[in-house]
């Protein structure tokens, strides 16, 4: 189905629960780091309700948040197939990649994998959580190194709210979930224990026309336990204690392909109000996981698989802190200032090169970071309907123990054995916003932003292969800058909003995995690449250009009805690759040039409510040298409750409505992959 005109079909769209109604003017934490109207924020933000996340028509929350123009994971696919590599976070397709260019936290702790930056969004809550807020092309001043394109981050249902949730759903695919949220006061504190138990067997993810014996469906199984303990420590102060155990296994579309995850997790977070000017929170954190997974080449016919890697054990942790405090002063200035600290560790244990039943070497690689922090955003009134916000960050980073060992486990002979040196810098990331709201019903701003993002241990010392694809590691790898800005305006009368954004990023030394030699053939850097396969190493990309344009509009005549519709144009392409001038002028992998959707939600007298959804995402490129095509897509969804008074209610969703083919993969010998075929499922939720 094509689109001659397809701003017509409207955009990545918001139901009328979801959008960020500015009449509501919600207030928003993740942009500065305090509570902030939104109407005073320079930088595009919404903030999608707890409400809105549970209806929506989709079974994974990032699936629901892929309402939000811009937003999108690496690949197509979302978590219920995407391997957890491919899970890493794009805004406004700032270069996707499996490490995300995009900050993601919970509850202000990151959730970005210490040793490969890509999210885990299985580990998250849905049900429990009171909002979700993002921040496209802003958030850097206040959070550093990772936030390059934005931030997203969640927030559950504090203990406070003494609130209790159950919900359960089963659906196509032997689909299963439940998850719950108990609270429950106990003296001056209060404590919640939630959790989920989660299975599918899953579809086959390579499209049927390429499809063979060896095909199997993608199932994938995890569950995992949270427990949070809230107390008032001071008549203006709250000590929150929170914990977390997650695991995960998956199959990943063959027999010998799959992975897990383990991870446990904990914060303790002090919030204290000095006084009627200072507010001020503390919080520290500690995260220790492992990952495994396995890769396999498969041969031409489909019939038989090669085992290719088996990455027995990824060991990772984390540990950070951070200090924000928010001072209020005279004349509706307002200031939040703090320091933040991070330190990861990771690498990677795997064997390799499989020959005669056997693998013949094995690779251990990774190394340490570390990130320390200051910053500070001041906002002031210059005018009655005049606002100014300035900030500035300052970071230190550094790396140590970076190493790469290979030996044969045969004849116990050492192939490899490079330890890299220490590497250390600064980054500065200053921001400026201008908010003019020159009559009631309009709100005009401006706002720009310099990040960085350093690479993460996975990219800078990890090879891998997929497939018949190869890609080197590069411990020299440089840091990712970019300077971005935007113009927006909003306009709100009566049951009409429409919003609009112009944005403009320009990214230097973007890490792209570019394509060096086509096999077969052995060749400098990667080695063996057979027939077929592509060899490829991780490189900086001088000079990246992502520029685009935002049109949102809703319509509410009645409470109980309501439409909406967004454009999300972005023409994201390379401007300059000395180490592979081919690319310039080539669109950016996995960036849609025009993504678009329309919907509506209907709450009827009868108890029923109803919002149907439509998606258009434009054709995109698989690979750098845009020579892979998946092609355009539509894909209807649709969700509809039924109520069964204040306590409970029933559910059911069909995601891909009309069964429509959506391409996720394609490599370089023709083998297409797909998403999310036609999937229905319903259950019920109750509240107390």
């Amino acid at each position: 189905m094509k689109f001659r005109f397809p701003w017509l079909a409207a955009a990545c769209l918001i139901t009328a629960a979801q959008a960020q109604i500015l009449g509501l003017d919600p207030l928003v934490v993740t942009a500065t780091r305090a509570p902030a109207a939104a109407r005073r924020i320079p930088f595009s933000v919404v903030v999608l309700d707890g409400l809105a996340l549970r209806q929506a028509p989709d079974a994974t929350l990032d699936g629901a948040l892929r309402a939000v123009p811009g937003f999108s994971l690496f690949r197509r696919s979302d978590s219920f197939t995407a391997n957890p590599t491919a899970q890493g976070v794009s805004l406004r397709g700032l270069g996707p990649s499996g490490a995300s260019r995009s900050l993601v936290l919970l509850d202000g702790v990151p959730l970005n994998d210490p040793f490969g930056g890509w999210v885990s969004w299985s580990k998250v809550p849905r049900e429990s959580l009171a909002r979700v807020e993002l921040v496209r092309g802003g958030g850097a001043t206040a959070w550093g190194n990772a936030a390059l394109g934005g931030v997203v981050q969640l927030f559950p249902e504090p203990p406070t709210d003494h609130r209790s949730r159950v919900s359960a759903s089963f659906g196509d695919f032997s689909t299963r979930s439940a998850e719950f949220a108990l609270t429950q006061s106990a003296g001056r504190g209060t404590w919640q224990l939630s959790g989920r138990d989660f299975s599918t067997d899953g579809f086959a993810l390579v499209a049927p026309e390429d499809r063979g014996p060896v095909d199997v469906a993608a199932w994938s199984r995890h569950h995992w336990l949270a427990a949070r303990w809230s107390q008032p420590v001071g008549p203006d102060a709250q000590l929150t204690f929170s914990g977390r155990s997650f695991a995960e296994t998956r199959g990943n579309g063959t027999a010998y392909q799959r992975n897990s995850s383990r991870e446990n997790s904990g914060s303790v977070t002090l919030a204290v109000k000095s006084n009627e000017h200072l507010a001020w929170t503390a919080t520290a954190y500690a995260q220790d996981q492992t990952f495994a997974s396995t890769f396999s080449a498969v041969n031409a016919a489909r019939t038989a698989e090669t085992p290719a890697s088996n990455q027995f054990a990824v060991p990772a942790t984390a540990f950070g802190a951070a200090w924000t405090g928010v001072l209020t002063g005279v004349g509706d200035s307002r200031t939040s200032f703090g320091a933040d600290l991070r330190r990861v560790r990771g690498e990677t244990r795997e064997y390799f090169t499989f020959a005669n039943g056997y693998f013949t070497r094995q690779r251990i690689a990774g190394g340490a970071q570390n990130f320390i922090g200051l910053f500070a955003l001041h906002e002031r009134p210059l005018a009655p309907d005049l606002r100014l916000t300035l900030g500035a960050r300052l970071d230190r980073w550094d790396e140590s123990n970076g190493h790469r060992r290979e030996n044969d486990r045969t004849t116990g002979a050492v192939l490899r054995d490079e330890h890299y040196a220490g590497r250390d810098g600064m980054e500065f990331s200053p921001s400026a916003g201008l908010v003019w709201q020159p009559a009631k019903a309009w709100r005009l701003r401006a706002a720009a932003q310099q990040a960085f993002r350093r690479p993460t241990l996975n990219e800078l010392y990890r090879p891998f292969r997929v497939g018949n694809v190869i890609t080197e590691a590069n411990a020299a790898l440089r840091t990712e800058r970019v300077t971005s800005a935007e113009l927006g305006a909003d306009y709100l009368s009566g049951p009409v909003t429409v919003g609009a954004t112009v944005f403009w990023n320009e990214l230097r030394d973007a890490v792209g995995n570019v394509t060096l030699v086509h096999g077969p053939g052995v060749f400098p850097i990667v080695g063996f690449v057979p027939a077929g396969g592509l060899g490829r190493q991780r490189l900086n990309l001088d000079r990246t250009r992502v520029q685009g344009v935002e049109l949102s509009t809703q319509w509410q005549p009645t409470p109980t009805f309501s439409c909406n519709a967004a454009l999300l144009y972005d023409d994201a392409t390379v401007q300059r690759a000395m180490i592979a001038p081919n690319l310039a002028g080539k669109r950016l992998a996995q960036v849609p040039r025009q993504s678009a959707a329309l919907g509506a939600t209907w709450r009827t007298p009868g108890g029923f409510t109803v919002s149907p959804r439509v998606r258009w995402l434009g054709r995109q490129f698989e690979d750098d040298e845009n020579r892979l095509v998946l092609g355009a897509v539509v894909i209807a969804d649709l969700s509809a409750t039924y109520s069964l008074g204040r306590h409970g209610e029933l559910f059911l969703t069909i995601e891909n409505l009309g069964d429509a083919r959506v391409e996720t993969g394609r490599s370089a010998d023709g083998i297409v992959n797909t998403g999310t075929p036609r999937f229905a499922f319903g259950g019920f939720r109750t509240v107390w």
